[in-house]
């Protein structure tokens, strides 16, 4: 194997932020959180804004709501950081075997294993305090995440399916917002939920294939590998069904006239994004895969926006 080149990580976007700014004895640190890839963040706290507009469609909007978007992203900053770590504590030894990850400081060398620990913690305890200043039924949800997050990153050692558990962790953000903003759950977030699932399963697969040779060389499981060549037509369905369950959360909240016709022109961009992702897909191409998938960030701000304007209405 070619050496390691500690000054970058080869899956980070060449020229971002941490590589270029950030002070050295930070960088390894930084890159564990993937701070040097936002789109991770992006897409955990765009549910968090889904169930905030939601929220507002069923009851009214509410001052509180602002802090409630700004509580989620540092939360979402935070707790992504900390599940990342995770993720690289637990996968350092498949990590060293994959040519896209080997150069993560864990494996790398660049952070010792108690390191990585107490870093994680440090980022779970800022959640954590974000968390307290939500009310009680976001608090015992925020409790609740942590089962999924642990399970994640062993998923992919017993199912084919770890697209999935990555799903009910990364959009468990829509419940725990509108839980924030009503005080409890309704219908509307738990149906959003299950669409943010099957959201996940169509990028997560598309951000999969670039891994596919590798982790059939050292047997780690995924719907790229599962799905093969049909991918492109079995993510047209769970692109289906999260456009579908998503306009069934819009009409659970029982909004009516503008609210609702405004937040089911956001399912329908939402939609209209997931389309030309499909309609440019080359399993194949791992530049073209990455590339689609951190365009979910924009599929998913479309309908946070809508969501959040049909609230307000």
């Amino acid at each position: 194997m070619p050496e390691i080149d500690r000054n970058t990580v080869r899956d980070a976007p060449k020229g971002n932020w941490v590589d270029r700014y950030a002070p050295a004895a930070a960088r390894p640190y930084l890159r564990l959180s993937r701070a040097d890839r936002p789109i991770g963040t992006w897409l955990l706290l765009l549910p968090c804004w889904w169930g905030i507009g939601l929220a507002m469609m069923a009851g009214e909007a509410r001052w509180f709501a602002l802090w409630i978007a700004i509580a989620c992203a540092i939360g979402a900053a935070v707790m992504r950081g900390a599940g990342c770590t995770w993720n690289d504590i637990t996968d350092r030894d498949i990590d060293a075997k994959v040519a896209r990850t080997r150069s993560r400081p864990l494996p790398s060398g660049q952070v010792s294993l108690g390191a990585a620990y107490m870093w994680m913690a440090a980022q779970a305890a800022l959640g954590l305090a974000v968390l307290l200043t939500l009310g009680p039924a976001a608090i015992w949800l925020g409790v609740l995440s942590l089962a999924p997050v642990a399970i994640y990153p062993f998923a992919k050692r017993f199912t084919w399916w770890p697209q999935i558990f990555l799903g009910i962790a990364f959009n468990w953000g829509v419940m725990l917002a509108y839980a924030a903003h009503a005080g409890g759950l309704g219908p509307a977030p738990v149906i959003a939920w299950f669409g943010g699932i099957a959201w996940t399963v169509f990028y997560d697969t598309i951000y999969a294939h670039q891994d596919a040779e590798d982790d059939a060389l050292i047997g780690v499981k995924s719907t790229a590998r599962l799905f093969g060549a049909h991918s492109p037509r079995i993510l047209a369905g769970f692109g289906a069904l999260a456009v579908l369950l998503l306009t069934l959360a819009v009409l659970a909240t029982g909004a009516r006239g503008a609210a609702l016709w405004i937040a089911l022109v956001g399912v329908a961009g939402f939609a209209a994004h997931l389309a030309w992702q499909l309609a440019r897909l080359d399993p194949a191409d791992d530049a073209v895969c990455l590339r689609l998938f951190r365009s979910n960030r924009d599929a998913g701000l479309i309908l946070a926006l809508l969501l959040a304007a049909a609230g307000l209405v």
